[in-house]
Order: C-alpha cells, then sequence, then structure tokens
C-alpha cells in the first residue's frame, strides 16, 4: 500500500477515499493537508458520484490526532492557526460536498476520527465499532466541528454526555441515538457502503445534490426561509433531462436510464 496518507480510487461514479496512516489512521498536519486537496479535486470531478471515506486497516477508521504533534500548539494562538483551522476547514468540505458521501467505519472512530464521520450524509459502522469523543481527558474539548455536527445528530444531552465523559459508546448505542444509520458485520463496513454508493450513483446525480442542499437547508437557516429556497431547488430539478426520463419511465413502466449529469 501506498506510504501516502490519503489514497483515492474512482470506479463506476463511486469515489472511495482511504486515510492511510495506519494502525489508527491518526489525523496529522500533512494527512488534513491531502485531505482538503483531495476532496477540493473530487468536489469538481464529473467521474466521482458519490464519496465513500474509510480508514486503512480493520483496527480504526480514525483514532484522532496524532498527540505528538501537540507540544508545538499547547501555548496561546498557536493551535487554532497551526491544526484547527485547516482542520476545521478541511472537515467543512466533507461536510459541504455537493455529492453523497458515506463513511465507511471498522474499528474506532475516536475523537477527530468521529468528527470527521459525522460530516458525511450517512455512517455504516461495524458491529464492534466504538465511538468516543475522549479530548476531556486531554484537558480539551472537540475542535473540529463535533460539538455541532454530533449535537445536530443525536441532541444536546447525549451529545454532552460524550464530550463530558469521553467514554466510548457501541454501535448499538449510536444507531439507536441516532449517531450512525447501519450497522454492518464484522468486516462488511466498506463493501456495504460501496454497496449503497453504488445504489446512489445509479440515481440521477442532479436531484441527489439537490436534495442534499436542501436538506443541509433546515440547519442553515430559519424554516420558512429553508422552505422558499428548497423550492427554487426543486424547480431546477424539474427542469433536468433526469425528471423527464424519469416520468418517461414511469409511464412506460420501465426503469429509468439517467443521465448521471
Amino acid at each position: 500500500m501506498s506510504s501516502e496518507p490519503i489514497l483515492c480510487e474512482i470506479a463506476n461514479g463511486v469515489a472511495t477515499l482511504t486515510l492511510n496512516n495506519p494502525p489508527l489512521n491518526l489525523v496529522t498536519l500533512e494527512l488534513t493537508r491531502q485531505l482538503s486537496d483531495t476532496l477540493d479535486r473530487l468536489a469538481q470531478d464529473p467521474a466521482a458520484r458519490v464519496l465513500v471515506l474509510t480508514g486503512a486497516g480493520n483496527r480504526a477508521f480514525c483514532a484522532g490526532s496524532d498527540i505528538s504533534e501537540f507540544p508545538t500548539m499547547m501555548g496561546k494562538g498557536l493551535v487554532v492557526p497551526k491544526k484547527l483551522k485547516p482542520e476545521n476547514d478541511a472537515y467543512s468540505k466533507v461536510d459541504d460536498f455537493p455529492k453523497p458521501t458515506i463513511a465507511a467505519v471498522t474499528g474506532l472512530a475516536f475523537g477527530g476520527g468521529l468528527e470527521m464521520a459525522v460530516c458525511c450524509d450517512l455512517i455504516v459502522v461495524e458491529e464492534a465499532t466504538r465511538l468516543a469523543l475522549p479530548e476531556i481527558k486531554l484537558g480539551v474539548f472537540p475542535g473540529s466541528g463535533g460539538t455541532v455536527r454530533v449535537t445536530r445528530r443525536i441532541g444536546e444531552g447525549r451529545a454532552k454526555e460524550m464530550m463530558f465523559f469521553g467514554d466510548p459508546i457501541d454501535a448499538e448505542t449510536a444507531l439507536s441515538w441516532g449517531l450512525v444509520n447501519r450497522i454492518a458485520p464484522k468486516g462488511q463496513a466498506l463493501q456495504v457502503a460501496q454497496d449503497m454508493a453504488a445504489t446512489l450513483a445509479e440515481r440521477p446525480n442532479r436531484a441527489l445534490q439537490l436534495c442534499k442542499a436542501a436538506v443541509d437547508l433546515s440547519f442553515d437557516t430559519t424554516e420558512d426561509k429553508a422552505v422558499s429556497e428548497s423550492l427554487a431547488l426543486s424547480d431546477e430539478a424539474f427542469a433536468t433531462a433526469d425528471c423527464k426520463e424519469g416520468v418517461r419511465a414511469f409511464f412506460a413502466k420501465e426503469p429509468p436510464r439517467f443521465t448521471h449529469a
């Protein structure tokens, strides 16, 4: 396997982006830089209609930050420009990625790893997966969007429990809390995520992008404005060739042949 911290391959409309810093796929400054650059490229690549984000090996999707980098950031005013600002920018590119995204989580998703996973639209974990935000045990708190994105998924009380105590939760708890979408058998998270991605890659791509944008509006503005702005998104969807094809196929009682444009 390549020594590069970020690997990427595209097949049949699905881009698989792999965090490649085994065994724990720790987030380093260089991994963050390459993640950001790769996301910029994939966002513009028409061959990548769905993104799957995963980690190399079977021990961890990502166990968080490489703490060996912390000593250079522990003075006042150092951590934000050196680590947290570029890291938040990169994670926001996952969150704002214009196409559907799925995290395939094997093993641990701790700290920044969980913060990265929750940037994805959907999360698949394995039966033995454990998820945690343990930063409080280092005297800090989640600084790469977790306080916002995890809270949006599971609510204030559960989010504060995860962050105040820092203890892991198991896959079943994460599913019942709405933190993740599906639980896969051992060793199957990536396959399940790629199967889901393959289905989405055959769906009308522009409609999926517009739908994602419409859902995200519910977190970004008032209810009335979100509903109003979603109308313009619906108007665009109804004007696509894929909409025309979907209606034609409905009346012809046959599967649609979408353009994926």
